[in-house]
């Protein structure tokens, strides 16, 4: 029967809930109408009653009124019952409800309001929490309208029955006001004006309930203060605390040493999302949480807004989601790698400030008394663990707490400066960490950051001096291996450029409210001046040399257009000394601002559609010409060339540009690099040259790319003062360790632009490096087939950790190479060229379960190329072999290749003692007679190796307890057979052996 009150698709199974109210209603329909039978009912009786009332309320609105007046009539528990199902449908089935439905939650809760009925306070709770941040849905909008409704109509009642339920609206409007004051629609003006009359009203006429929510009140307000009626809250709140009348209440102070409770960081996450969080950081491991998180970022933060959630999800992990000492001490993903990840997610400045601030919030007023240590253990955790991979995180992190502790509240800054030295010393003292040496002692660290920390968790006082570069002004004292740190933009922290001595944390722009206004601080503008003017001292002729730099690049960039159209080739030379140009400019310079790596980008790009050649396009795409090779001569060809010879930030950008917008960038590189590293091999200038003799007749011999890329290395090498279109490279006069580094380095270009590929443009997705490599890999492969061969055997040489044993790579070889190119690959593979299984036997374990789908001719040559490897290899065959049957993974009937090639694996391998033993021990229910076979198979081709480890199998079998082992019966007959036709002895033998089979079988039965 189809449902009246919640959405079912077709593939969703029936909800359980749902279903016993559903069923309630169809049993006792005929009592829901009046004349109500007014007996008293059992207990069983009472729940079906509530069950088929609640479902008749939400699914005829028509009747909604006789059906409360039936819950009136029959009542016993102060309407305990109804509220508790209410409060279920509302935290199970809300996001699933029909329209009606929705709307007859809220009649049916302001009808227990009325009545007082117990627990209804819960309720209002659990609406208050499907609520979403960030989501300016019509239906969230409409939920959030009816709500600021009910409890501003309800005020009265609410305030005299349930006034513990204020705070927490108090708590999730603020919440919200921060979101919609950004955006001004008129859809948005009724709903904002609703809000900010119900907040106004509880702060100036319930102040005390402010109180009651504790420091993250101040942090919700301050997003707020550019809002004028906020803005007179915060005047009074600095300057005219008496205004609130209440006692007890001094100043700002008593909302910093009030630690808000847990219960109202669950008001801003829905319970959906509250689940989800919980059960990724109870029961995922770290290092398998990416498809997790992928999921999560899908469904709760894609969309224009939806990121502002992300600090309210830092705090509720932070304050309310303290794990147990085995979830702690296990490898469950931590809460610090679940807040880095968040952190990532930022896409906006502001965003990430908050979330930022929701981090370090419990800092700045940290007091071991009152204060949790688990709140602050995940920032402290997070700077630790990021050591010294993501360096950067920490930069960012230490600048942003530090400048909070100078700049949050300036009045109290010594207190703040107080609070964070406490923390720093609770986390030693608890253990959460050994010490600070970790992070005071790391060498990647700003000097400027060391010694602030160094001082700010000894708890001596701090004195910021003026020359201080902190924020916002470069450090030149850092080591030059040092990672800069970031901007004050990148930190959350903007300048304003109309008053330039103002600086706002979080978002916003300066205000001159109170002198202390926790978002807002001044700072003086002869500190400003000063700090600028020593700066741009030092650095004048620096600048004035970029400015002149500048210059010569914007004239390069104007005249490559005009170039291109006179001559095609002389365009190159211009497109070289613009790239050269562009290198050598200095990231600093304020003349390097005028034109960003993006717009450079395009503006090549532009340049060359306009005159009718398309960058980076595919090589199969290319005029049919048997005179035009792309990959020599061209703007594509140049621009990866200087690329690798300085594959810096810069290029790297301009490259993602172009693949960011569509272009095989990737693939084309990689072209690149195997064709420089197959001319190079084929003229025997690098110690992989036998890789390609078979093929040296197939391909031009005067290798005029080779020629192509050492001119260029010359010419670049040298400053641009030849004209790559005329040196001429002499091999004969190259030193091959020359070559060998170029061929090196280009590898080490691509992967640089490979890592930058997956951490960019595949950031929201769970994509391996090897499945990125491989996108590449398969158009290179199309566009140079002939020399497919060669593509794999450099793969599995130069990129052997992205090709090593992956399925994906595997199955292209097996599919893209035909016997010939197989056969060839195996004498190198024999030759132990490269290794295309490596010596992780359970990784190829899994490769050839993997291939049990594969089709037929795929799978004949993977056997090929294991056994080719297999027999030279260290590799343990006998756990393979031993894994594989005794898994169950094989089927007799459906993997015959897979047998086929166990059989031929263990038959080309010599029979050492492991391997024997592995041959013995295998079960007799999987394919009967394999391990005769392979017996048979090595007595004729090594008989003395194969007795030799079969008395030692005998010799380890006599030590073992008889019902530990069991011989395999096929083996065993066949040593019978073959002993008794030898006319040889073997009662020794067939004791041990058949006296293990003996004990198995009586184990068995």
């Amino acid at each position: 029967m189809i449902s009246k009150l919640i959405h079912v698709a077709s593939y969703e199974a029936e909800n359980h809930f749902e279903l016993s109210l559903r069923q309630a209603f169809n049993l006792l329909e005929p009592k829901l109408r009046p004349p109500f039978c007014l007996k008293i009912p059992n207990p069983q009786e009472y729940l079906e009653l509530n069950q088929a009332i609640l479902y008749g309320i939400l699914c005829e609105p028509l009747l909604a009124k006789t059906h409360i007046k039936h819950l009136h009539a029959i009542v016993i528990d102060g309407y305990g019952l109804i509220v508790y199902l209410l409060r279920k449908v509302v935290n199970e089935l809300y996001l699933k409800l029909i329209g009606s439905a929705k709307s007859q939650i809220l009649f049916v809760t302001e009808e227990m309001i009325d009545v007082c009925a117990v627990g209804v306070d819960g309720v209002l709770i659990s609406l208050l929490r499907q609520i979403v941040g960030g989501d300016f849905g019509e239906g969230n909008l409409w939920l959030c309208f009816e709500m600021v409704n009910l409890f501003l109509n309800k005020w009265s009642c609410l305030l005299e029955e349930l006034p513990e339920v204020i705070p927490s609206a108090l708590y999730t409007f603020l919440r919200l006001l921060a979101d919609h004051c950004r955006l001004s629609t008129a859809k948005l003006e009724s709903l904002k004006l609703l809000e900010i009359k119900f907040c106004i009203k509880v702060i100036r006429e319930q102040f005390h309930f402010c109180l009651k929510i504790g420091r993250d009140f101040i942090r919700l307000l301050q997003d707020l203060v550019y809002v004028p009626e906020f803005k007179a809250v915060w005047k009074d709140l600095l300057l005219n605390p008496s205004n609130f009348k209440t006692p007890g209440f001094l100043d700002i102070s008593n909302f910093y040493y009030t630690r808000t409770s847990s219960r109202y960081f669950l008001l801003c996450i829905t319970p959906e999302m509250e689940a989800q969080l919980r059960f990724l950081m109870t029961n995922v491991k770290l290092g398998s949480q990416n498809r997790y998180q992928v999921w999560f970022t899908k469904k709760f933060l894609c969309g224009s807004e939806r990121e502002t959630v992300i600090s309210d999800i830092i705090r509720f992990i932070c304050c309310a989601h303290h794990p147990p000492n085995e979830v702690i001490q296990s490898d469950i993903i931590p809460r610090w790698a679940v807040i880095g990840w968040l952190l990532k997610c930022c896409k906006k400045n502001y965003i990430e400030a908050n979330a930022k601030l929701a981090l370090f919030y419990d800092w700045l007023f940290f007091d071991d008394q009152t204060d949790k240590i688990m709140n602050i253990e995940p920032a402290m955790l997070l700077m630790i663990f990021s050591i010294p991979r993501y360096i950067d995180m920490v930069h960012t992190l230490l600048e942003f707490l530090f400048l909070l502790v100078d700049n949050y509240d300036i009045e109290r800054k010594d207190k703040i400066a107080l609070g964070v030295s406490s923390a720093f010393s609770a986390l030693v003292e608890k253990r959460v960490i050994f010490s600070l040496d970790a992070l005071i002692s790391f060498d990647g660290l700003s000097p400027i950051l060391r010694d602030r920390l160094r001082i700010l968790s000894s708890g001596r006082k701090v004195q910021v001096p003026k020359e201080s570069q902190l924020f916002g002004v470069p450090d030149h004292s850092i080591k030059p291996h040092s990672p800069p740190s970031k901007s004050c933009a990148e930190t959350g922290v903007i300048y304003s450029e109309r008053q330039p001595s103002s600086i706002v944390v979080a978002h916003g722009s300066a205000t001159s409210v109170g002198a202390s206004v926790p978002v807002v601080v001044d700072v003086s503008a002869s500190y400003h001046s000063v700090v600028m003017d020593d700066v741009c001292a030092s650095h004048h002729s620096v600048v004035a040399d970029d400015v002149r730099q500048c210059d010569n690049f914007e004239i390069l960039v104007k005249k490559l257009g005009e170039v291109i159209r006179k001559s095609y080739k002389m365009g190159l030379k211009t497109l070289e000394e613009l790239l050269v140009l562009f290198l050598s400019l200095d990231d600093n310079a304020q003349a390097s601002r005028t034109i960003s790596t993006e717009i450079l980008s395009s503006r090549i790009v532009n340049t060359y559609e306009l005159s009718g050649y398309n960058l980076f396009s595919a090589l199969e795409l290319l005029p049919n010409d048997p005179s035009y090779d792309d990959e020599i001569g061209s703007a594509t060809a140049l621009i990866i060339r200087t690329f690798i010879f300085d594959h810096g930030k810069k290029l790297q950008e301009l490259l993602l540009f172009c693949s960011r917008n569509g272009l095989p960038v990737g693939a084309r590189l990689l072209s690149y690099v195997f064709r420089l590293a197959y001319e190079a091999n084929k003229e025997g200038l690098t110690g992989n040259s036998e890789i390609e003799n078979s093929d040296g007749a197939e391909i031009d011999s005067k290798n005029q790319f080779l020629k192509f890329h050492m001119n260029g290395y010359y010419s670049f090498r040298t400053g641009m003062k030849e004209n790559p279109q005329e040196a001429v490279v002499s091999f004969s006069k190259i030193d091959k360790d020359v070559i060998s580094e170029l061929v090196t380095n280009a590898f080490s270009a691509y992967r640089s632009f490979l890592a930058n590929s997956k951490d960019i443009l595949y950031k929201d997705a769970d994509v391996s490096l090897t499945k990125v490599f491989y996108l590449d890999f398969v158009s290179c492969v199309e566009w140079n087939a002939r020399r497919a061969k060669h593509l794999f055997c450099c793969a599995f040489d130069l990129l052997s950790d992205l090709c090593i044993c992956k399925e994906e790579i595997v199955k292209l070889l097996v599919t893209q190479l035909d016997d010939t190119d197989l056969v060839n690959m195996q004498f190198e593979i024999i030759k132990k060229k490269f290794s295309v299984f490596g010596k992780d036997a359970e990784s190829i374990f899994l490769l050839v379960k993997s291939s049990l789908n594969w089709g037929c001719f795929e799978q004949h040559k993977l056997w090929g190329l294991i056994r080719s490897e297999l027999i030279v290899s260290k590799v343990q065959v006998e756990s393979i072999v031993l894994k594989l049957f005794c898994s169950g993974v094989i089927d007799g009937s459906m993997h015959a290749i897979a047998v086929e090639g166990l059989l031929n694996l263990c038959c080309y391998n010599a029979p050492s003692p492991q391997l024997v033993e592995a041959i013995m021990l295998l079960p007799n229910d999987a394919f009967q007679g394999f391990s005769a076979a392979v017996l048979a198979a090595w007595v004729v081709s090594n008989e003395s190796m194969l007795f030799h480890s079969l008395v030692d199998f005998a010799e380890k079998l006599n030590k073992t307890s008889e019902s530990e082992i069991v011989v395999n019966q096929s083996a065993v007959l066949w040593l019978v057979n073959y002993f008794s036709a030898q006319g040889m002895s073997y009662e020794t033998i067939y004791s041990n052996l058949y006296g293990g089979f003996l004990g198995g079988k009586e184990k068995q039965s």
